[in-house]
């Protein structure tokens, strides 16, 4: 069920970012009186739909692929590399009789609505949900952090109280641990105060490659748990755990603390662990559970130790526009930062890069409304950036050979733009290929 879950979010997300990005250059090309021949969600590959209809001059309909979809706009070289249209007279509907201008606003169409997009799902999220936080003053107050294994060998350590990030004063922990500004920062010094004593620790300048690795924050609040839901037949059922059952040691270990728990789960994946739990009937037990080999006992966790704790911050729409604007643009920001060290070698793209079992698996196995807006503006603001890097087949690389018309008030021979479109395609493909080889190397832990 729960893979079902995540895949049927995926396929939403994707099939709201695809339509309304074909639907900007679809309204555009319309405004201007030029003809669409087909509007599809989703790729017709080798010509098989799952359900089409043509009202006037276009074709609607989906396709089987799930990884896209396209307007087909007469008198343009497209992906359907059509060029038995050329060899005639321009017509007044077609693409290429219009203005240079007119072509532009339809190529930049789809870039904008996704742009717009991202930006108004955060701008509505602050307005309808706000923002809640647990103030780091409280976190240093019950303890301090959890900190991943990876954390501790960058000289983070469990217990650590951290005052501020870069000379900045925290005062959201995870808020502040994740602002693209300090990921992306050259330096990341940390000022903590660890057994009653100030140490700055000074992270390595890549920990962006190391934020949800084994399924594991870098660094996260203290959160306790007990046993929520158990799924039917998992080894947690046949262990007997129940739900509210609260784990409190494995093998010997405290475990009472969500993320430690984890760690030791993910240490003993395919192995037989000792539990020690504090039932709800019986008090205080000894269970043995198999752990599964993703490291899971097969049980959602509920967690606790900061109920009422919690500050929240309701904002107005004028400031639910500023703040959402803002956070976009960061949101944005980090992601053109983050694909410039990828081409310039800083971060690696194995590690960096993912294909749609990747995004498939941001989702989870919970459909939770507001992770799912929030992850579909991230999605879009990236799909309205990729979409404009000058590529040919990309819509940026249309943008490049108009802006050279309009500059030099000369057309790009159709020639040019018939092999830049193979060129572009080549590209897209062999770089498809890759991503879904890094998804699968991912999947069977290569």
């Amino acid at each position: 069920m729960g893979t079902l879950i995540t895949i049927s979010q995926f396929i939403l997300a994707l099939a709201i970012l695809v339509t309304l990005h074909e639907l900007g250059h679809y309204l555009a090309a319309r405004a201007f009186g030029i003809r669409v021949e087909k509007f599809y969600l989703f790729f017709d590959a080798f010509g098989f739909k799952l359900f089409k209809f043509k009202k006037g001059d276009t074709e609607y309909g989906i396709g089987w692929l799930p990884l896209g979809g396209y307007v087909k706009i007469s008198g343009m070289i497209d992906e359907s590399l059509d060029s038995k249209q050329l060899a005639s007279a321009p017509e007044k509907w077609e693409f290429r009789s219009k203005p240079a201008w007119q072509r532009l606003i339809v190529m930049i169409g789809g870039v904008t609505v996704n742009l717009i997009l991202g930006i108004g799902i955060f701008i509505a999220l602050l307005w309808s949900y706000g923002e809640s936080y647990i103030p780091n003053k409280i976190v240093n107050e019950m303890g301090g952090i959890y900190a991943s294994p990876d954390a501790r060998k960058m000289g983070l350590q469990n217990g650590d109280k951290i005052i501020s990030l870069n000379g900045k004063v925290v005062t959201d922990l995870t808020g502040d641990f994740g602002d693209p500004d300090f990921l992306m920062s050259k330096e990341k010094n940390v000022l903590v105060n660890r057994k009653g004593k100030d140490t700055t620790i000074s992270l390595p300048q890549h920990i962006e490659n190391y934020l949800g690795k084994d399924k594991l924050p870098l660094v996260e609040l203290p959160y306790l748990f007990k046993i929520g839901a158990i799924t039917g037949g998992s080894n947690a059922q046949k262990a007997g755990l129940q739900a509210g059952d609260m784990i409190a040691e494995v093998n010997g270990k405290d475990s009472r603390v969500f993320y430690v728990f984890k760690e030791y789960l993910l240490e003993n994946k395919g192995k037989e662990i000792l539990l020690t739990v504090v039932t709800t009937k019986d008090g205080v037990k000894k269970m043995k559970a198999n752990v599964e080999k993703d490291g899971t006992l097969g049980f959602q966790p509920e967690t606790f130790g900061f109920e009422g704790k919690e500050v929240k911050i309701d904002y107005t729409l004028g400031q639910s526009i500023t703040h959402g604007t803002a956070k976009s643009m960061g949101a944005l920001g980090a992601n053109i930062k983050a694909f410039g060290k990828v081409f310039t070698g800083e971060m690696s793209a194995k590690k960096s890069l993912g294909g749609p079992i990747t995004i498939a698996k941001m989702f989870g196995a919970h459909w939770i409304w507001f992770k799912f807006w929030t992850l579909t503006a991230m999605l879009s603001l990236v799909l309205a950036f990729m979409n404009i890097l000058p590529i040919p087949a990309l819509d940026g690389g249309h943008v490049m050979f108009l802006l050279y018309e309009i500059i030099t008030r000369r057309p790009v021979n159709e020639k040019v733009l018939y092999v830049g479109q193979i060129v572009g395609m080549v590209l897209l493909a062999s770089l498809m290929v890759f991503i879904f080889w890094v998804d699968i190397a991912r999947l069977f832990g290569m």
